[in-house]
């Protein structure tokens, strides 16, 4: 089994962009027009990788449970996130 595409959800998807191109070093894979949003996709420069992180807008309103369910069900602490 391969992995080709994750999600990583983002409140702003040029910010977000900028950050993992300019600051991460990544390159930008894919860039589809989607309505308000956009189909966008960033890949390691550095790996011979297939695998692509889609740039997700967290705004629908699924992702906010789904963000925050491991929390709530104690599967993880927000501690967990200094590390």
């Amino acid at each position: 089994m391969r992995l080709h595409v994750t999600s990583v959800f983002v409140n702003d998807q040029e910010k977000a962009l900028q950050f993992y191109t300019e600051v991460l070093g990544f390159k930008k894979e894919k860039d589809i027009p989607m309505g308000k949003f956009r189909w966008l996709t960033v890949k390691s420069k550095q790996q011979a990788s297939d695998v692509e992180l889609l740039l997700e807008p967290a705004t629908h309103p699924a992702v906010e449970p789904y963000r925050s369910a491991p929390y709530n069900n104690k599967l993880l602490s927000y501690h967990t996130l200094k590390y």
